[in-house]
C-alpha cells in the first residue's frame, strides 16, 4: 500500500471518528436538555420577510416583544400584554400575526417611541 492510500484511510477514519464523538456530544447535550428555553420565555410567532428578515413575537412572563430581527440586529417594533394573544401554540398564533404587530406599531407610535423608519434593520 502506496504512502498515499495510507494517509487517504487514516484521514477517513478519522474524520468517521470525529463526526461520531460529535453526534454523541449533540445527543448527550439534548437528553440533559441544554440549549433549551429555561424560564418565563416563550416564542409565540414567527414571521420571515425575506431570507435576511424576520418578525418574532416573544413572551417574557406577561409582556409579549414584536421584534425585528435584520442584519443590523434586533428591535423592538412594540410590546403587548399576554392577555391579547390567542391561546394555543405558535402554528394557531401565525394567521393573527399580521393584526397583533399592526396593533403593537400603533401602541408604539402612541406611546414611548415610533418604530424606526425606513423598513427593519
Amino acid at each position: 500500500m502506496s504512502s498515499y492510500a495510507g494517509y487517504l484511510i487514516e484521514t477517513l477514519i478519522t474524520l468517521a471518528a470525529v463526526c461520531g464523538l460529535a453526534v454523541v456530544v449533540l445527543v448527550g447535550a439534548r437528553r440533559l436538555g441544554l440549549g433549551r428555553a429555561n424560564g418565563p420565555i416563550e416564542l409565540r410567532g414567527h414571521l420571515p420577510l425575506d431570507a435576511r428578515r424576520s418578525v418574532y413575537l416573544v413572551q417574557v412572563a406577561e409582556r409579549v416583544f414584536v421584534l425585528a430581527v435584520g442584519e443590523a440586529g434586533f428591535a423592538l417594533l412594540g410590546e403587548l400584554p399576554s392577555s391579547e394573544l390567542p391561546a394555543g401554540e405558535g402554528a394557531s398564533v401565525t394567521p393573527k400575526f399580521g393584526r397583533m404587530l399592526e396593533r403593537a406599531i400603533t401602541r408604539a407610535k402612541a406611546g414611548r417611541e415610533p418604530p424606526p423608519q425606513g423598513g427593519l434593520p
